[in-house]
């Protein structure tokens, strides 16, 4: 009785021992089913953490809280990250992508983290070639080593557009390349001494006076054929009017004259 009276006198305690009930009643209600399977929330050095690692998860889930600072998804099938795939996370800090099979980023898969997210590890996946755009705006530090790049220039503007990871840049190896010398080797050594993009240019620069030359050459031959033929019709005509009758050719050159004139 002496307790129920403390309740009535103190609105602010009522109202704190309602809402605790309140939040008792939403977890039972809600339990951590509602979460994808092998996945659970916790709080690690004061930070909303959310784990899938292992889950066998093939997509990146959907009912992530959006409140998350720290997001694991390592270490499932993943193979795809579609465009706004991480869109509802606004406060994600770390995002580990580590250890799937991720072939292919979406330009805008990570748009709307780039005000907060400092750390993004997609390292041990089977990215072979992205565009510098599904970076765009991006301030993370990206870890994209254990990969079998192709090292062309399209990497090397990725890697110029993004700021690698400390000590992940030396994991960036070429498991093929454009020039087959540069296989095994990382593509930072490599383009310290080459400029895949400049080779690039150089050999489109090329082609380009190869297909022009050939246009010219085909358009010099039907001039030369063109020419050729026209004298060789001139010369017909002649000796056919070498093989007239003396009047009868002088006729046919004065009509040929005044046709001419």
């Amino acid at each position: 009785m002496t307790a129920a009276r403390g309740l009535l006198l103190h609105p602010i305690t009522m109202g704190l021992f309602l809402q605790n009930l309140f939040l008792l009643l939403g977890s039972c209600l809600h339990p951590a089913a509602a979460f994808p399977k092998g996945c659970y929330p916790s709080e690690e050095e004061g930070l909303k953490t959310f784990r899938c690692s292992n889950a066998q998860l093939t997509e990146v889930p959907r009912d992530i809280p959006n409140d998350t600072n720290k997001l694991y998804l390592d270490f499932n099938q993943i193979s795809f990250l579609p465009r706004d795939a991480f869109r509802d996370l606004p406060l994600l800090l770390e995002l580990d992508l580590s250890h799937n099979a991720i072939t292919r980023i979406e330009s805008g898969a990570f748009q709307g983290l780039a005000e907060h997210l400092h750390s993004l590890d997609l390292s041990s996946n089977r990215l072979v070639s992205v565009s510098k755009d599904a970076f765009s705006n991006l301030k993370a530090k990206v870890n994209l080593s254990n990969n079998p790049w192709l090292c062309d220039c399209r990497l090397q503007e990725l890697i110029r557009a993004v700021e690698l990871a400390a000590d992940s840049s030396g994991g960036i190896v070429c498991d093929s390349s454009t020039q087959e010398e540069h296989v095994g080797k990382a593509f930072l050594q490599v383009i310290a001494d080459t400029d895949f993009c400049n080779v690039y240019k150089k050999t489109t620069d090329i082609a380009m006076l190869v297909t022009m030359f050939g246009w010219f050459a085909m358009v010099i031959s039907y001039l030369v054929y063109y020419v050729r033929q026209n004298q060789e019709d001139a010369r017909r005509h002649l000796e056919y009017l070498k093989s007239l009758p003396s009047k009868q050719r002088r006729s046919e050159e004065s009509s040929t004259i005044s046709t001419v004139v």
